[in-house]
């Protein structure tokens, strides 16, 4: 059986705030669905897990290059 993503009443803020901001932040708790929701509106744009040890010790390391990698945003 396949997951339907159900559309939220949130996307058209969020999208909105993204043509105004370069960083939109997105809190609650945990799995309420934030990175889904997030990935679904936002499929065209690299998505990055900080629980890759790697990616965050890229992160942590030199901020603005791992910033840099991708100027049209990131997830």
């Amino acid at each position: 059986m396949e997951a339907k993503y159900i559309h939220r009443e949130l996307s058209a803020v969020i999208e909105e705030a993204y043509r105004y901001f370069s960083v939109i932040t997105v809190t609650g708790p945990r799995q309420s669905g934030k990175t889904t929701l997030l990935r679904n509106l936002f499929s065209y744009l690299p998505y990055y897990s900080l629980e890759n040890l790697d990616v965050r010790s890229f992160a942590e390391n030199d901020p603005v290059a791992f910033l840099n990698q991708h100027t049209e945003g990131m997830i």
